[in-house]
């Protein structure tokens, strides 16, 4: 399965270089959103020194990660699943299932797009900023679980989006809640301590945005306890057994174009 996401992340790369203007436009698009951020975060410290506890430093860094992880989703989960989605609707997901290999993997590995990383980058620079001008301390024990929580978060957000996609096996209308995820995960550029405890619970157990930002950024900051890195941990085994289910009987009620 390495080898196979090896190849199609080559042809993806390929494929991306063909249309090198898109780097610019792509580019564009993240310097517009950073300002669009930076401005929010700078109208909030005209009137405060700290927001629910959180300085600005560690808003960038909770910003930064929220950037970085936007290019992750946008590179490597959503085309998939979109593509998935697609071939669910139109009956042509034959060409996956027959090949020997796990459908899982082969569906999650087909699609790359190469210009998205422009997102990743923008946000480890806006990342190492506040991490610079953090006055805590970042130690290895931090970095660990840092990485360690963003790994956990990205795999959280994939199962989240294969659970969602693999809906479209009972029900047509899906794309409006794909769609849907994009305009929650933008709650994800504050730490979710600020919103309605409401709000709390379903950006951390319903959507997961709160693992793939906040609790990363908790990391860094000296925030994160062990009991809730063990409780990602965890969660993130749910997810993964869950959305294997998920797509293991929707499989079971799919028809193919040959069907």
């Amino acid at each position: 399965m390495l080898f196979l996401a090896l190849n199609y992340l080559r042809v993806g790369i390929q494929s991306e270089m063909q249309y090198r203007a898109n780097f610019f436009i792509q580019l564009l698009q993240s310097l517009i959103a950073l300002a669009t951020g930076l401005i929010g975060l700078w109208l909030v410290f005209s009137h405060t020194t700290e927001l629910n506890g959180w300085s600005q430093p560690e808003l960038l860094v909770v910003m930064g990660i929220f950037i970085l992880m936007g290019g992750v989703i946008n590179a490597f989960i959503q085309p998939n699943m979109t593509r998935l989605l697609e071939e669910i609707q139109q009956g042509t997901l034959d060409y996956a299932l027959t090949k020997p290999a796990d459908a899982q993997g082969l569906i999650s590995v087909r699609e790359f797009r190469l210009w998205s990383l422009t997102d990743v980058i923008v946000g480890i620079v806006v990342l190492s900023y506040g991490v610079y001008h953090y006055q805590g301390y970042v130690g290895i024990i931090q970095s660990i679980e840092f990485v360690l929580a963003l790994v956990l978060g990205s795999i959280l957000i994939y199962c989240f989006w294969l659970m969602i996609t693999s809906s479209a096996f009972w029900f047509v209308r899906v794309d409006e809640i794909v769609n849907l995820f994009q305009g929650v995960y933008a709650a994800g550029r504050w730490p979710v301590a600020i919103y309605p405890r409401w709000l709390q619970v379903g950006l951390t157990f319903i959507i997961p945005v709160a693992f793939a930002v906040t609790i990363p950024a908790e990391a860094l900051t000296s925030r994160l306890t062990p009991l809730i890195l063990l409780g990602t941990f965890a969660l993130t085994i749910l997810f993964v057994i869950l959305s294997r289910v998920i797509w293991r009987l929707g499989l079971k009620n799919y028809s193919g174009a040959s069907a």
